[in-house]
């Protein structure tokens, strides 16, 4: 027996009620059709949401946005500052000269150079008319001064302090006949990590908010499209209609598959905007290091973004207005947030026992694979308790989906769902 997607209302113009569900498991036991269901909703809900004029307004100004961070990186790396000291002596254009190399040491792009002038008086004048930025004046005792007009620029005084503890020492070390490096000798301190590389750990804290925005708002954006979609196709009955056509698991797959796909093209559309900018500005040597750890986030989002995707569907399904999901969806947003947070500030060992959570591993692990020497099989053993969860819930979604989404009249609690015979 099928359902009738003929109905005959009563004659006061009562709605027309539902077939039993004993027809629906009829349905679903059917031969399927010759054609895949499944790729038709799919491509629906991709075409669905390509017209969708807030999320193309959405996806233009993320993309502005990208670019804008791009560009502004490099302006700023490339933008250098360049500092006139008023000096007096020979010994402030050597405190000078030493600051400028420091300045352009290790790629910097900060320079000073002096101007020598007959008294500190004369020093002052120049500060005080603008042709100095400073006055670098040694006081009768062996001290130094360092007067700006109305202030004294943070990174001047920086190096500036470098630089002349690194002249005191010379001639302090020349004084006592040796030499600066035999003074210093076993006082050099260095950085190192027992896991990870210490030079990265800046970068990974960026690329760390930034998968973990990405994730969130995909999360968050293709989510709320399946759940909405959902219910809508339930509230408008449409759903009874196209039971009649195709298993209702298609539909499901479906939803899942095809903004699952529009979740992954925008993050790559992201990812590839961003590495032609940097390539384009010049700033291309960040890459290096970003793309593998890029790479992962794209295949543990996919695993993670499955599991929210069955997730999502199940709500819509139990819900019988778009209203419903502001109360039922705090345990998928809960999960989203807990993802956002561990990637924006989870350390040590906190960050690796996340690293092999399913859905939150999907910006844990990509994480530690960027700042940590991880072992090989630690990245495969993330991904395959992903996928079985994923594919758990997705069956366990299914069959929640198969049950509530022809359940009309009030919202279902899930319990209530499993409960209701197939």
């Amino acid at each position: 027996m099928t359902i009738n997607s003929t109905r005959t209302g009563t004659g006061n113009g009562a709605a027309p009620q539902p077939e039993a569900s004993g027809n629906l498991a009829t349905r679903e036991s059917s031969p399927e059709p010759p054609f895949r269901p499944w790729a038709i909703v799919s491509m629906r809900e991709i075409s669905v949401k390509a017209k969708d004029k807030s999320f193309r307004v959405y996806t233009v100004v993320t993309l502005l946005l990208i670019l804008a961070g791009v560009v502004f990186n490099a302006f700023m790396s490339a933008r250098g500052e360049s500092y006139t000291l008023a000096v007096t002596a020979d010994q402030g254009r050597a405190v000078v000269f030493l600051a400028n190399e420091s300045g352009r040491a290790d790629g910097g792009n900060v320079s000073f150079a002096s101007e020598t002038t007959g008294s500190s008086e004369a020093a002052l004048d120049l500060v005080r008319r603008g042709g100095a930025d400073v006055a670098l004046l040694q006081e009768a005792e062996g001290s130094w001064t360092v007067t700006g007009k109305n202030e004294v620029p943070a990174e001047l005084l920086q190096l500036l302090e470098q630089s002349l503890r690194a002249y005191a020492l010379d001639t302090n070390a020349a004084a006592a006949g040796t030499t600066s490096e035999q003074l210093l000798k076993g006082s050099e301190l260095r950085t190192n990590l027992l896991e990870g590389d210490a030079e990265k750990q800046i970068l990974a804290t960026i690329i760390g908010f930034i998968f973990s925005f990405l994730f969130y708002t995909a999360a968050i954006i293709f989510g709320m499209a399946i759940a909405n979609s959902v219910v809508e196709e339930k509230q408008n009955r449409v759903v009874e209609i196209l039971a009649t056509a195709i298993p209702i698991r298609h539909l499901l797959y479906g939803k899942v598959l095809g903004n699952t796909l529009m979740a992954m093209v925008q993050l790559a559309l992201y990812g590839g905007t961003a590495l032609l900018a940097l390539n384009l500005t010049g700033t291309a040597e960040l890459a290096g290091s970003v793309i593998p750890s890029s790479g992962w986030f794209l295949i543990f989002f996919l695993f993670g973004f499955l599991i929210l995707a069955a997730m999502w569907a199940v709500l819509g399904s139990l819900a019988s207005r778009p209203e419903d999901l502001n109360g039922s969806s705090a345990p998928v947003m809960s999960l989203i947030l807990a993802a956002l947070f561990v990637g924006m500030f989870a350390k040590g060992q906190i960050l690796v026992l996340a690293s092999f959570v399913p859905v939150v591993s999907s910006v844990a692990m990509p994480i530690r694979m960027l700042n940590s020497t991880l072992e090989p099989w630690e990245p495969f053993l993330a991904l395959g308790l992903a996928l079985v969860t994923a594919v758990a819930l997705l069956r366990l979604g299914e069959k929640v989906y198969r049950r509530a989404v022809m359940q009309g009249g009030g919202a279902l609690s899930l319990r209530k769902a499993i409960k209701l015979e197939h």
